[in-house]
Parts: structure tokens; sequence; C-alpha cells
């Protein structure tokens, strides 16, 4: 028997939302790593995924003759074989800026902590040191936000929204990409567009929202990392494999940043090696770690998710997806 839609994420993920799961189609729920998934793939019109997760393999599509449209319930398509997909011309379709909200509070609330030493205060007090480290932070005179200068790397749907919120309060914006999503709207903010080193060492928070392509791996090593100021620090929320973590970690040793905020990883679930696991000390508590939630709230998730049965419905109906990705 036929099958409209195979979702790889559990039912119980929308009702958490508020989001209800269409009652016409036939829909069938499965862990990715199911027996049968290959089998429901071979009739399935419409495969439903996280954006997260581990990559799906290429041979699951080989047989899927009947398969209209792979729906990301995210922005990321990076679990998926581009070329396998688009050999075999099914398309691949997101929710682009979904999440932008909860990426924003993210990347705005941890470039706070990290330039006023919110999280690094918290552990020193609870450890009694109360006056001391208080005595620390007064010294150092901490700069806000207010007239620092916020250096986006990567100026598309998440990077023109995080740029338009730390814009209201008072930052400056500087951002590297040869090709922004909105040129008009990043004019309208006085962003100025620099090359990627000079954004480096004239930025006080540096912040990534870019994919990871073979262009952008490690786009930020040992060398890039050198270029920030010593004062300055790192946020990524964009994917695992954009920052050189070993290199992460020495400069959070050295002290040649003043702290990172990192929510992505080269390999999720974080790995027991992972050289960030290894700070102790001043570095570690100048080192925020999230796992892979950034984007992740409950308002977030039910734009995502209404989003992305929507355009199942609109191909099921025999119309052409929207937020084609290939």
């Amino acid at each position: 028997m036929a099958l409209d839609v195979l979702c790889l994420r559990p039912e119980s993920d929308f009702a958490r939302a508020g989001v209800a799961v269409p009652a016409g189609p036939r829909v069938e729920f499965r862990a990715p790593d199911a027996a049968d998934v290959p089998e429901l793939m071979r009739t399935t019109r419409a495969l439903l995924i996280p954006a997260v997760g581990p990559k799906l393999a290429p041979a699951l599509f080989d047989s899927a003759g009947a398969l209209k449209l792979v729906q990301i319930t995210g922005a990321g398509v990076d679990r998926l074989d581009q070329p396998t997909l688009m050999r075999l011309g099914i398309p691949v379709a997101n929710v682009p800026g979904g999440s932008n909200g909860a990426l924003v509070e993210y990347t705005v609330g941890n470039a706070l902590a990290l330039l006023r030493r919110f999280t690094w205060a918290d552990a020193r007090v609870k450890a009694g040191d109360y006056a001391g480290f208080r005595k620390q932070m007064v010294d150092a005179n901490l700069a806000g936000l207010d007239g620092a200068q916020v250096g986006i790397v990567g100026m598309g749907t998440i990077g023109l929204s995080v740029a338009r919120a730390f814009a209201a309060f008072g930052a400056k914006l500087a951002y590297f990409d040869p090709a922004p999503r909105d040129p008009v709207a990043v004019g309208a903010l006085g962003a100025r567009s620099l090359p990627l080193g000079d954004l480096l060492s004239t930025s006080d928070v540096v912040s990534l929202h870019v994919p990871l392509l073979p262009e952008t791996t490690n786009l930020i090593g040992a060398g890039e990392l050198a270029q920030m100021q010593k004062h300055a620090v790192l946020i990524n929320a964009s994917r695992g494999g954009v920052v050189d973590e070993t290199a992460l970690a020495a400069a959070l040793r050295d002290a040649s940043i003043a702290g990172a905020a990192v929510d992505v990883y080269a390999v999720e679930p974080m790995s027991a090696d992972n050289p960030l696991l290894a700070l102790t000390g001043d570095a570690a508590s100048r080192l925020i770690l999230t796992p892979h939630i950034a984007g992740v709230s409950r308002q977030a998730s039910a734009t995502l998710f209404r989003g992305a049965w929507e355009n199942v419905l609109r191909v099921l109906d025999g119309a052409a997806p929207l937020n084609r990705v290939y």
C-alpha cells in the first residue's frame, strides 16, 4: 500500500510544539534506523526529516521511485548526499528562517554572557571568591554591546536577523559574505562589508552563520583565531566543522581570545575526546558549550513544523515545493 509521508522524527515532537499532524495523508513515523525504513521508502511520496542527526545513507534513495520531496524541518541540509538526490531528481526543501528568533536569543545572550563574564563570575562566586572576582571584573573595565563591533560571518537569513538584534543594542556591524541575501536590508543597518581577516582583527564579537560546505570547513582555524583581538569572543551556532576545535581550544587555553560559545561540533553527539572538553580552570570558564540547541525553542519548533507540513501537503497536491534547496 502506497505511503504518503514517512516521518523520521517522533510524532510526540509535533504534539509537544502544539502542531497537529495533518489528518488526510497516510503518515508513518519511524526512527531513522528502524528496520522497515528501506522498505517504506520504496512507496513513500514524501520524506520528512529533522535537520540534525546522522547522515542518511545515499542507498536509501536508490529505490525510492515514488518520492516527490525530501522535506527538512529546519534549515540545514547536510544530512543528505546532494549528488545522489540531484542524480535521482528528488527535490529537497527546508524551512528557512523558522528558528531565527531562537538563534538570535542564543547569539546575543551568549555574547553578553561572554563579554561581561557572567558564567565565569557564577563559577567564582559559587567557589567563594565573591570579593576577589568582583574586583577583577571591575578592574577589567568590561564593555557591553553598545558601540562594540559585531562581525557577522555569513549574512543570510539568520545572519541578517542576528545583525538586526545586535544593532538594537547599539552595536556597530561588519560582515563577511561575498553575496548577502538582502543587500538592501544589510545596507539599511549600516553594516560594513569587510574581508574576513579585517573583520576578525577589528571585531569585539565574531558570530558565525554559514552552512557547512567544502569552502567553509575549518573556515576559522589557528591563523584566523590569531587575528582576533584578545578581548574578543567567538560564537558558533552554524555547523560543526566550520571551526577547528583543536585550534579553538588552544586559543582559549592561551587566552589569545577572551571566550567562546559553541553549539555545534565536528562530531555529534560531542565525542569524549573533543579538545574543548579537556580545558580546565579559567579557560573552561570562558567557554560555553550547548548541545546543538541554539535554534530550539517551543516557538521555533512550532514555526518549523507548520512550514514543513504545509510544504509536504502542497507537494502531495501536485504543486511545486516552496524553499527548494536543490
